[in-house]
């Protein structure tokens, strides 16, 4: 990488450099290039192709990196990422104020999420003492199964029919 210093272990990228390579790109971000050009694939980023075939990231490829791996740390699935970066104007880098918008839309998601790895962490210490995962009534195999109880199969479909036809 001629040119490039490095600080605390980090290569610095000279100010005068504008575009980067995938592997100066990775080792300024801490993604690997698989991840980049796996996010590429996804339209997170995009590169522009030299006449040598090589990519080449706008240097604020760094800033859109930082954004994606940060949501995904919370847990923000990739395709929600995309929809995000896509309300974005064409190439702009998110901002502090797009993130704290973006992250108070994603905070009912999370919480909710939250709420459901709770429940199955709680479900979860009831199976390690039952061991037994009864496809029947395994609150892990079977959650929340209120009509299993009553009846199985297409009686449910009949049933459900029935209570919207008299209004029940």
């Amino acid at each position: 990488m001629g040119g490039v210093g490095r600080l605390g272990g980090v290569p610095q990228i000279p100010e005068k450099v504008h575009e980067l390579t995938v592997g100066q790109l990775a080792a300024r971000s801490g993604a690997a290039v698989s991840a980049l050009h796996f996010y590429e694939s996804k339209g997170l980023i995009r590169s522009r192709r030299t006449s040598g075939n090589q990519r080449r990231y706008c240097r604020d490829t760094l800033r859109r990196v930082a954004f994606i791996r940060a949501a995904q740390r919370v847990g923000i699935p990739l395709a929600t990422i995309r929809e995000a970066l896509a309300e974005l104007p064409e190439e702009r880098t998110p901002t502090r104020d797009d993130w704290a918008r973006l992250s108070e839309a994603w905070r009912a998601e999370l919480d909710e999420r939250i709420k459901q790895l709770n429940r199955l962490r709680d479900h979860l210490t009831d199976c390690i003492g039952c061991g037994c995962l009864s496809l029947d009534t395994c609150v892990l195999s079977n959650p929340d199964d209120v009509f299993g109880e009553r009846r199985a199969g297409s009686r449910l479909m009949v049933e459900r029919g029935r209570k919207g036809a008299d209004g029940a």
